[in-house]
């Protein structure tokens, strides 16, 4: 199973933030196991869940909604947002990569 967009952003925004599992599940109040089947994409997670995101990493939710956002209308448009995701994951994954690299 392909992990969705949302699913990555989730993974890298606690990577982000050098949170395990663990510690973000218990920071959120949600188990680890539910934690790692929505950053492995096999669960959606809620708006609810999202909204507690957002107010734990101070960002907005709507940046968070961007990587799960369909687009119904049309090919240029869902093509934009194709791009756009991609361009904000390939960041995030940057981001996340220097990170890890500073801290070896």
């Amino acid at each position: 199973m392909d992990k969705s967009q949302i699913s990555e952003a989730l993974r890298l925004l606690r990577s982000y933030h050098d949170l395990s599992q663990i510690d973000l599940a218990a920071q959120l109040n949600i188990s680890r196991s539910y934690l790692s089947e929505l950053e492995s994409g096999k669960r959606q997670p809620s708006l609810e869940l999202l909204k507690n995101y957002s107010q734990h990493f101070n960002v907005p939710l709507s940046a968070i909604l961007l990587f799960s956002e369909s687009v119904e209308s049309g090919a240029v448009a869902e093509q934009a947002r194709k791009v756009s995701t991609n361009a904000a994951l390939k960041l995030l994954s940057w981001v996340d990569s220097h990170r890890r690299g500073k801290a070896a």
